[in-house]
Protein backbone atom coordinates (compact mmCIF):
# COMPACT_ATOMS: atom_id res chain seq x y z
CA UNK A 1 0.00 0.00 0.00
CA UNK A 2 1.22 3.86 -0.39
CA UNK A 3 -1.18 5.36 2.54
CA UNK A 4 -0.07 8.69 3.19
CA UNK A 5 2.06 9.11 0.11
CA UNK A 6 1.67 12.27 -1.56
CA UNK A 7 2.54 11.95 -5.48
CA UNK A 8 1.88 14.55 -8.37
CA UNK A 9 1.84 13.23 -11.95
CA UNK A 10 2.51 15.92 -14.20
CA UNK A 11 0.77 15.76 -17.96
CA UNK A 12 1.23 12.26 -20.27
CA UNK A 13 -1.13 10.62 -22.30
CA UNK A 14 -3.58 7.77 -22.31
CA UNK A 15 -0.88 5.66 -20.09
CA UNK A 16 -0.77 7.97 -17.39
CA UNK A 17 -4.39 7.09 -16.64
CA UNK A 18 -3.33 3.30 -15.84
CA UNK A 19 -0.83 5.13 -13.46
CA UNK A 20 -3.25 7.08 -11.85
CA UNK A 21 -5.66 4.38 -11.70
CA UNK A 22 -3.28 1.78 -10.01
CA UNK A 23 -1.87 4.61 -7.49
CA UNK A 24 -5.19 5.37 -6.36
CA UNK A 25 -6.50 1.54 -6.04
CA UNK A 26 -3.33 1.89 -3.59
CA UNK A 27 -4.56 4.63 -1.33
CA UNK A 28 -1.61 7.05 -2.76
CA UNK A 29 -3.09 10.53 -2.32
CA UNK A 30 -2.67 12.23 -6.21
CA UNK A 31 -2.27 15.76 -7.43
CA UNK A 32 -3.20 15.92 -11.57
CA UNK A 33 -1.15 18.64 -13.18
CA UNK A 34 -2.37 18.78 -16.87
CA UNK A 35 -5.71 17.00 -16.73
CA UNK A 36 -8.28 19.15 -16.88
CA UNK A 37 -10.22 18.06 -19.68
CA UNK A 38 -10.26 14.74 -18.49
CA UNK A 39 -13.89 13.75 -17.58
CA UNK A 40 -13.01 10.56 -15.61
CA UNK A 41 -12.53 11.20 -11.99
CA UNK A 42 -10.47 9.32 -9.87
CA UNK A 43 -10.79 8.87 -5.70
CA UNK A 44 -8.58 10.02 -3.88
CA UNK A 45 -6.82 12.49 -6.89
CA UNK A 46 -7.61 16.10 -7.09
CA UNK A 47 -6.59 18.08 -10.74
CA UNK A 48 -4.87 21.02 -10.16
CA UNK A 49 -2.94 23.70 -11.98
CA UNK A 50 0.71 23.95 -11.49
CA UNK A 51 0.94 26.73 -9.56
CA UNK A 52 -1.76 25.08 -7.12
CA UNK A 53 1.00 22.34 -5.81
CA UNK A 54 2.07 22.58 -2.57
CA UNK A 55 5.41 20.75 -3.64
CA UNK A 56 6.53 20.75 -0.01
CA UNK A 57 4.20 17.97 0.39
CA UNK A 58 5.53 15.96 -2.40
CA UNK A 59 7.17 12.50 -1.94
CA UNK A 60 7.33 11.63 -5.67
CA UNK A 61 6.94 13.30 -9.13
CA UNK A 62 5.71 11.28 -11.66
CA UNK A 63 6.21 12.62 -15.60
CA UNK A 64 5.25 11.14 -18.90
CA UNK A 65 7.35 8.95 -20.87
CA UNK A 66 9.15 11.70 -22.95
CA UNK A 67 9.51 13.70 -19.52
CA UNK A 68 10.12 17.41 -20.68
CA UNK A 69 11.55 18.93 -23.57
CA UNK A 70 14.78 21.31 -23.66
CA UNK A 71 12.83 24.06 -22.36
CA UNK A 72 11.16 22.22 -19.83
CA UNK A 73 7.59 21.54 -21.35
CA UNK A 74 5.84 18.61 -20.17
CA UNK A 75 3.27 17.25 -22.76
CA UNK A 76 0.10 17.43 -22.02
CA UNK A 77 -2.46 15.66 -24.25
CA UNK A 78 -5.51 16.03 -21.39
CA UNK A 79 -4.69 19.81 -21.35
CA UNK A 80 -4.17 23.30 -23.92
CA UNK A 81 -2.31 24.39 -21.00
CA UNK A 82 1.29 24.63 -21.27
CA UNK A 83 2.96 22.92 -18.12
CA UNK A 84 6.79 23.63 -17.54
CA UNK A 85 8.70 22.26 -14.77
CA UNK A 86 11.47 24.36 -13.09
CA UNK A 87 14.30 23.59 -10.53
CA UNK A 88 12.43 25.84 -8.52
CA UNK A 89 9.82 23.47 -8.42
CA UNK A 90 11.79 20.56 -7.41
CA UNK A 91 13.81 22.59 -4.26
CA UNK A 92 10.35 22.98 -3.08
CA UNK A 93 9.57 19.56 -2.72
CA UNK A 94 11.42 17.28 0.34
CA UNK A 95 14.86 16.29 0.01
CA UNK A 96 13.54 12.23 -0.11
CA UNK A 97 11.06 13.29 -2.94
CA UNK A 98 11.76 11.24 -6.38
CA UNK A 99 11.52 12.45 -10.11
CA UNK A 100 10.50 9.59 -12.44
CA UNK A 101 10.48 9.74 -15.73
CA UNK A 102 10.49 7.43 -18.94
CA UNK A 103 13.52 9.11 -20.36
CA UNK A 104 15.34 12.22 -19.52
CA UNK A 105 17.58 14.60 -21.30
CA UNK A 106 19.91 17.70 -20.62
CA UNK A 107 17.36 19.86 -18.56
CA UNK A 108 15.61 17.29 -16.58
CA UNK A 109 19.21 15.57 -15.81
CA UNK A 110 20.47 19.42 -14.96
CA UNK A 111 17.66 20.58 -12.98
CA UNK A 112 17.58 17.37 -11.11
CA UNK A 113 21.13 17.52 -10.51
CA UNK A 114 21.47 21.38 -9.22
CA UNK A 115 17.89 20.80 -7.13
CA UNK A 116 19.83 17.26 -5.55
CA UNK A 117 16.85 15.30 -6.44
CA UNK A 118 16.63 11.76 -7.69
CA UNK A 119 15.81 10.77 -11.15
CA UNK A 120 14.50 7.50 -11.99
CA UNK A 121 14.20 7.01 -15.93
CA UNK A 122 11.82 3.29 -16.21
CA UNK A 123 13.01 3.07 -19.71
CA UNK A 124 16.71 2.36 -18.61
CA UNK A 125 15.51 -0.66 -16.66
CA UNK A 126 15.14 -3.78 -18.67
CA UNK A 127 12.48 -5.26 -17.51
CA UNK A 128 10.44 -2.00 -18.95
CA UNK A 129 11.82 -1.80 -22.18
CA UNK A 130 11.66 -5.56 -23.15
CA UNK A 131 7.78 -5.20 -22.31
CA UNK A 132 6.95 -2.06 -23.86
CA UNK A 133 9.03 -3.39 -26.88
CA UNK A 134 5.62 -5.72 -27.53
CA UNK A 135 3.38 -2.93 -28.12
CA UNK A 136 6.15 -0.80 -30.10
CA UNK A 137 6.47 -4.36 -32.33
CA UNK A 138 2.37 -4.53 -33.36
CA UNK A 139 2.41 -0.73 -33.67
CA UNK A 140 5.24 -1.04 -36.17
CA UNK A 141 3.89 -3.81 -38.06
CA UNK A 142 0.58 -1.97 -37.95
CA UNK A 143 2.57 0.27 -39.92
CA UNK A 144 4.12 -1.31 -42.17
CA UNK A 145 0.63 -2.52 -43.06
CA UNK A 146 -0.85 0.87 -43.63
CA UNK A 147 2.04 2.20 -46.04
CA UNK A 148 2.41 -0.39 -48.21
CA UNK A 149 1.11 -2.21 -51.11
CA UNK A 150 2.70 -5.44 -50.43
CA UNK A 151 2.58 -7.61 -48.16
CA UNK A 152 5.48 -8.31 -44.91
CA UNK A 153 5.77 -11.77 -45.70
CA UNK A 154 8.65 -11.43 -48.84
CA UNK A 155 9.58 -8.30 -48.67
CA UNK A 156 13.03 -6.86 -48.04
CA UNK A 157 13.36 -6.07 -44.11
CA UNK A 158 16.16 -3.72 -42.66
CA UNK A 159 16.52 -2.84 -38.73
CA UNK A 160 18.75 -0.57 -37.66
CA UNK A 161 19.61 -1.46 -33.81
CA UNK A 162 19.90 -4.39 -31.68
CA UNK A 163 18.63 -2.48 -28.67
CA UNK A 164 15.85 -4.24 -26.73
CA UNK A 165 12.68 -2.76 -29.53
CA UNK A 166 15.29 -3.73 -32.16
CA UNK A 167 15.79 -7.48 -31.39
CA UNK A 168 11.90 -8.01 -30.74
CA UNK A 169 11.18 -5.76 -34.37
CA UNK A 170 13.73 -8.23 -36.16
CA UNK A 171 12.40 -11.04 -34.34
CA UNK A 172 8.84 -10.37 -35.43
CA UNK A 173 9.15 -9.41 -39.01
CA UNK A 174 11.63 -12.63 -39.66
CA UNK A 175 8.61 -14.71 -38.28
CA UNK A 176 5.96 -12.70 -40.45
CA UNK A 177 8.21 -14.23 -43.29
CA UNK A 178 10.21 -11.03 -44.16
CA UNK A 179 13.57 -11.41 -45.24
CA UNK A 180 15.18 -9.34 -42.41
CA UNK A 181 18.96 -7.51 -42.34
CA UNK A 182 19.97 -5.99 -38.80
CA UNK A 183 22.40 -3.49 -38.63
CA UNK A 184 24.92 -2.88 -35.13
CA UNK A 185 28.27 -2.08 -34.53
CA UNK A 186 29.06 -4.54 -31.49
CA UNK A 187 30.55 -7.76 -32.65
CA UNK A 188 28.21 -9.69 -29.74
CA UNK A 189 25.14 -8.17 -31.56
CA UNK A 190 26.33 -9.29 -34.66
CA UNK A 191 26.89 -12.87 -33.22
CA UNK A 192 23.03 -12.76 -31.81
CA UNK A 193 22.13 -11.60 -35.05
CA UNK A 194 23.43 -14.31 -36.74
CA UNK A 195 22.02 -16.75 -33.78
CA UNK A 196 18.48 -15.20 -34.27
CA UNK A 197 18.84 -16.76 -38.53
CA UNK A 198 18.49 -13.42 -39.88
CA UNK A 199 21.13 -11.64 -41.87
CA UNK A 200 23.50 -9.55 -40.03
CA UNK A 201 26.06 -6.43 -41.03
CA UNK A 202 28.21 -3.34 -40.05
CA UNK A 203 26.73 0.14 -39.70
CA UNK A 204 29.84 0.86 -41.18
CA UNK A 205 28.62 -0.80 -44.26
CA UNK A 206 25.01 0.78 -44.67
CA UNK A 207 25.22 3.04 -47.80
CA UNK A 208 26.45 -0.63 -49.28
CA UNK A 209 23.41 -2.59 -47.72
CA UNK A 210 20.64 -0.86 -48.69
CA UNK A 211 20.30 -0.54 -52.19
CA UNK A 212 17.27 -3.26 -52.22
CA UNK A 213 15.33 -2.66 -49.05
CA UNK A 214 11.35 -2.35 -49.35
CA UNK A 215 11.10 -1.01 -45.44
CA UNK A 216 13.64 0.56 -43.39
CA UNK A 217 12.71 0.27 -39.33
CA UNK A 218 15.15 2.85 -37.37
CA UNK A 219 15.74 2.17 -33.77
CA UNK A 220 18.65 4.16 -33.11
CA UNK A 221 18.28 7.98 -31.51
CA UNK A 222 21.35 9.58 -33.48
CA UNK A 223 21.60 10.85 -37.28
CA UNK A 224 22.18 7.11 -38.71
CA UNK A 225 19.55 7.54 -41.87
CA UNK A 226 21.63 10.38 -43.44
CA UNK A 227 21.21 11.54 -46.87
CA UNK A 228 23.62 9.85 -48.24
CA UNK A 229 21.90 6.38 -47.57
CA UNK A 230 18.38 7.72 -48.28
CA UNK A 231 20.11 7.86 -51.87
CA UNK A 232 20.90 4.93 -52.08
CA UNK A 233 17.40 3.32 -51.19
CA UNK A 234 14.87 2.63 -54.08
CA UNK A 235 12.21 5.31 -54.21
CA UNK A 236 9.46 2.52 -52.93
CA UNK A 237 11.02 2.44 -49.41
CA UNK A 238 8.79 3.17 -46.46
CA UNK A 239 11.32 4.16 -43.44
CA UNK A 240 9.67 4.09 -40.28
CA UNK A 241 11.64 5.99 -37.21
CA UNK A 242 10.43 4.66 -33.91
CA UNK A 243 14.20 6.26 -31.69
CA UNK A 244 13.07 8.70 -29.38
CA UNK A 245 12.44 11.98 -30.69
CA UNK A 246 13.92 13.35 -32.93
CA UNK A 247 14.68 10.19 -34.41
CA UNK A 248 17.85 9.18 -36.44
CA UNK A 249 16.31 10.29 -40.30
CA UNK A 250 17.19 13.00 -42.26
CA UNK A 251 12.80 13.78 -43.15
CA UNK A 252 13.95 16.69 -45.25
CA UNK A 253 16.08 14.86 -47.63
CA UNK A 254 13.96 11.94 -47.68
CA UNK A 255 10.24 14.18 -48.13
CA UNK A 256 13.03 16.01 -51.05
CA UNK A 257 13.44 12.26 -52.35
CA UNK A 258 9.78 11.28 -51.87
CA UNK A 259 10.47 8.37 -49.66
CA UNK A 260 7.94 7.85 -47.42
CA UNK A 261 9.52 8.35 -43.97
CA UNK A 262 7.21 8.31 -40.55
CA UNK A 263 8.57 9.25 -37.49
CA UNK A 264 7.06 6.82 -34.61
CA UNK A 265 8.08 7.75 -31.05
CA UNK A 266 5.67 6.50 -28.18
CA UNK A 267 3.99 3.61 -30.57
CA UNK A 268 2.59 2.06 -27.26
CA UNK A 269 1.38 5.01 -26.17
CA UNK A 270 -0.89 4.76 -29.65
CA UNK A 271 -1.35 1.31 -30.59
CA UNK A 272 -1.80 0.01 -26.58
CA UNK A 273 -2.29 2.55 -24.20
CA UNK A 274 -3.87 0.27 -21.26
CA UNK A 275 -1.36 -2.25 -22.08
CA UNK A 276 1.73 0.35 -21.62
CA UNK A 277 0.35 2.12 -18.90
CA UNK A 278 -0.08 -1.30 -17.08
CA UNK A 279 3.48 -1.92 -17.51
CA UNK A 280 4.92 1.34 -15.87
CA UNK A 281 2.42 0.91 -13.59
CA UNK A 282 3.44 -2.07 -11.94
CA UNK A 283 7.13 -0.63 -12.29
CA UNK A 284 6.63 2.47 -10.77
CA UNK A 285 4.29 1.18 -7.92
CA UNK A 286 6.81 -1.24 -6.95
CA UNK A 287 9.47 1.15 -6.57
CA UNK A 288 7.29 3.77 -4.92
CA UNK A 289 6.51 0.96 -2.47
CA UNK A 290 10.23 0.13 -1.83
CA UNK A 291 10.59 3.94 -1.31
CA UNK A 292 8.30 4.30 1.20
CA UNK A 293 9.53 1.58 3.12
CA UNK A 294 13.28 2.58 3.05
CA UNK A 295 11.93 6.08 4.71
CA UNK A 296 10.01 4.62 6.93
CA UNK A 297 12.67 2.26 7.88
CA UNK A 298 14.92 5.46 8.24
CA UNK A 299 12.65 7.19 10.96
Amino acid sequence: MLTGMQIAVIGGDARQLEIIRKLTELDARLSLIGFEQLDHAFTGAVKEKLDEVDFSTIDALILPVPGTNLEGQVETIFSNEKVILTEDMLIKTPEHCTIYSGISNAFLNEITTKSKRRLIQLFSRDDVAIYNSIPTVEGTIMMAIQHTDYTIHGSNVMVLGLGRCGMSTARAFHALGAKVKVGARKSEHLARITEMGVTPFHLSNLVKEVSDTDILINTIPHPVVSAAVISKLPANTLIIDIASKPGGTDFRYAEKRGIKALLAPSLPGIVAPKTAGLILADVLTQLLQDDLLNRKGKE
